[in-house]
């Protein structure tokens, strides 16, 4: 698509090479915000989640430690002062435990400030830290976050899976060993001298004659000895289950002497995984041969005639989904850059293969580089259609989230997981290179807000159709092409003005250095009528398009405010990724294109069938009767009339009271979320989630626009990041939305 020339560069507005959205002005520092970020890797993830932002720990310790008022204040500013100073740490790159940084920074607090000026802060400090619920690795928003998140969830659902396992297992197990255990208390060898002798020990040894002893009950000892080939079988099964190399001893034991060394399940290609699977596939038939044995074994059930030659002729092909399930699955850490593009071939061979298999495709740059020829090194902009080409296989879930999103994504990250199948996990860590100045949180929540890399979830478990399978819901105005925000800026003469402007995918290029060149600041004394907002540029026609030059809003290094004329490479790619994101739209139901023109059809059909009702009962209608005779005059009729009766007079209905009116509108229904708007502080947490279900008043104070504008786990989220904790989610509207029980017991704490 084609539009008119821009202006072009000259001294006088060169591009400025810190560029930046305008939108971006209202943050600096993001080490000084409460936010998602650090996250805590969890080491016991039973009871709160895998891993939970620092802050939502730090709330929890201040509402088990401190008890509500002002007598507790000094302790709540210092803790809040510790979390602080941890943030700044993880910020700076410094990494480790919890409960190490806690100590650390704790120590820095006291030497820097002494007790004052909120008293005894060591002992403060120590009385919160025995109320931290969770320790574990914290990592802040940088290049090694989705590595790191994906390891440590794959790890935990692996350790669940290895309790299951060692669970049935060593059941099985100890079961077999007592069959065993009994058929040899009737052998010659249990009944013989020694072994009585060493089964009483040598405290009653020397009043006991073993050897008559040995005789007496070799008489009595009953002969019914298990079959040989019972025992052998036994014995076989045994040592397969005791000597399997799939899961390794329990947390916090060792190897036993002469125990194998677990097999290795973390891999960095896709070949690397497939090849390990294929050549451990015997090792699998024999062990799931094993497996069936003894479970018939331990029941009783085994039938040598009947299971032999079946288990004899067992292979690969036999295998069942729950027989491969109850094995560990690959995880395949992939990275944009490091690996050959060659790999994605063998994702996809992994995705197809019905195998349980993880990949984590991590992408440091969506953009790719300006040169139309692909690279070798890289997925580039391919990157950001992955997830939506591992749809295609049906069997695969498909998760695509930047990092920004990784702690709202959390249970669909779990539950990819725990899918028998493969999984394809496409993660943009922000952390592009050619993008300076801005933090990597910033720039990956700016790839979803800008339909650069949008958040979705693909999970052939949730149900039979495209409805329960696919989740879009994550992303703010679901409906729009793009999000929309109200900027606030001061003129040169001080005078405060507001303009609504979309952020979209040209605002997210603008920041990369390689497209510096296309987003060009325009000096204010070539702006002209034919210059249209970007977002609104997108909607017209190429005809229309032809005559009009795009600009976004963006702002120099010193937060100066001006338009950037938008080249037609950019341009055109922001069509693309728009293209795609309708797309995606369709997928979760929005604006679909064969419901639309489904509806058009009706349409012209019921006003066919309209127009028909309108003319046959038009025909039909009954020819006019002749016109009455004339009334008489109206003096002679109001003297022939009687005198009408006195119309009663009726009191009218008392206006409500100020008091209750305000009462009633204050108190919703307990099913429809609501917002104590009075105490909003104009935040944005929630209008970033959803514009479209929240919105802000003419006090800049948030309500709830649109009840059915978002979906009940936005309004959740939404609650719980609230910083005064003034959203009330309600009841669920729509009862097939995913994780309900979840949400609705994470909703019972607002309501």
């Amino acid at each position: 698509m084609q539009h008119a020339k821009m202006p072009a560069a000259t001294p006088k507005h060169a591009p400025v090479a810190a560029l930046r959205p305008a939108l971006f002005a209202r943050y600096g520092a993001l080490e000084d915000l409460r936010y998602d970020y650090p996250l805590v890797l969890l080491e016991d993830a039973r009871g709160g989640g895998v891993f939970r932002p620092l802050i939502r720990l730090i709330d929890e310790t201040l509402s088990a430690a401190t008890a509500p008022g002002p007598q507790s204040e000094a302790q709540r500013q210092q803790v809040l002062r510790l979390e602080a100073s941890i943030r700044r740490r993880v910020a700076a790159g410094e990494s480790g435990r919890l409960s190490d940084l806690w100590r650390t920074s704790a120590a820095a607090l006291l030497a820097a400030h002494g007790e004052a000026p909120f008293g005894p802060m060591d002992t403060n400090l120590d009385r919160a830290r025995e109320r931290l619920r969770g320790d574990g690795a914290v990592v802040g928003c940088d290049a090694a976050t989705p590595k790191a998140v994906l390891t440590h969830v794959w790890r935990a659902v692996h350790a669940d899976k290895a309790l299951a396992f060692r669970k049935k297992v060593d059941g099985l197990i100890l079961r077999l060993s007592d069959i065993l255990k009994a058929d040899f208390m009737k052998s010659d060898e249990a009944h013989g001298p020694e072994a009585l002798k060493a089964a009483v020990g040598n405290a009653d040894g020397a009043a006991i004659d073993f050897g008559a002893l040995s005789d007496i009950l070799a008489r009595a000892r009953p002969v019914d000895r298990l079959p040989e080939d019972r025992v052998q079988r036994i014995g076989w099964a045994l040592s397969v289950l005791s000597g399997q190399r799939f899961y390794g001893p329990v947390r916090g034991s060792e190897l036993l002497p002469g125990q194998p060394e677990p097999h290795r399940y973390v891999f960095e290609s896709c070949a690397e995984a497939l090849d390990a699977y294929r050549r451990r596939l015997p090792e699998v038939v024999e062990f799931v041969r094993a497996l069936t044995t003894a479970e018939l074994e331990a029941d009783g059930k085994y039938r040598p005639a009947q299971h032999d030659p079946v288990l004899a002729a067992f292979d690969e092909s036999d295998l069942t989904t729950d027989q491969i399930t109850l094995l560990p699955a690959a995880l395949v850490l992939l990275r944009d850059g490091d690996d050959d593009t060659s790999e994605t071939v063998r994702a996809f061979e992994a995705l197809a293969s019905s195998l349980p298999i993880k990949v984590l495709i991590q992408t440091d740059d969506i953009l790719g580089a300006t040169s139309p020829e692909p690279s070798r090194q890289a997925f580039g902009g391919g990157s950001a259609r992955l997830a939506a080409m591992a749809m295609g296989t049906n069997t695969a879930f498909a998760l695509q989230a930047s990092s920004a999103h990784l702690y709202r994504m959390r249970d669909a990250l779990v539950r990819g997981m725990r899918y028998d199948g493969p999984a394809l996990f496409c993660i943009y860590s922000g952390a592009t290179p050619t993008v300076e100045g801005v933090a990597p949180y910033l720039l990956a929540a700016a790839a979803t807000e800008s339909r650069a890399f949008p958040t979705f979830c693909y999970d052939p478990s949730a149900g039979p159709d495209w409805a329960r399978r696919f989740d879009l819901s994550t992303n703010p105005a679901l409906e729009a092409d793009w999000p929309t925000y109200t900027l606030d800026y001061e003129d040169g003469d001080g005078q405060r003005h507001s303009t609504q402007t979309a952020f979209s995918y040209i605002d997210f290029a603008m920041c990369d250095a390689r497209y510096a060149r296309y987003c060009q600041p325009i000096a204010k004394s070539d702006w002209s009528d034919k210059m249209l907002p970007a977002a609104d540029w997108l909607k017209l026609s190429p005809a229309e398009a032809a005559a009009r030059v795009p600009y976004v809003l963006g702002i120099d290094a010193d937060n100066r405010l001006g338009r950037c004329g938008v080249a037609e490479k950019v341009a055109e790619a922001a069509t693309r990724f728009l293209d795609a994101w309708r797309r995606l739209q369709e997928r979760a139901g929005i604006r679909n294109s064969h419901a639309e023109r489904l509806l058009a059809a009706e349409r012209v059909k019921f006003e066919a069938r309209l127009a028909e009702a309108v003319a046959k009962a038009t025909a039909a209608a009954p020819v006019a009767a002749p016109a009455p005779a004339p009334a008489p005059a109206p003096a002679a009729a109001a003297a022939a009339a009687p005198p009408a009766p006195a119309a009663p007079v009726t009191a009218a209905p008392a206006a409500a009271k100020p008091a209750e009116a305000e009462a009633s509108a204050a108190a919703p229904p307990s099913d429809l979320p609501w917002i104590e708007t009075a105490r909003c502080t104009t935040c944005n947490e929630c209008t970033q989630i959803n514009a479209a279900l929240f919105a802000y008043n003419d006090n800049m104070q948030a309500y709830v626009l649109n009840p059915d504008g978002g979906s009940f786990r936005q309004l959740v989220e939404a609650a719980e990041s609230c910083q005064v904790s003034i959203i009330h989610p309600g009841k669920p509207r729509n009862p097939d939305e995913p994780d309900l029980p979840a949400l609705i017991e994470r909703a019972a704490a607002f309501a």
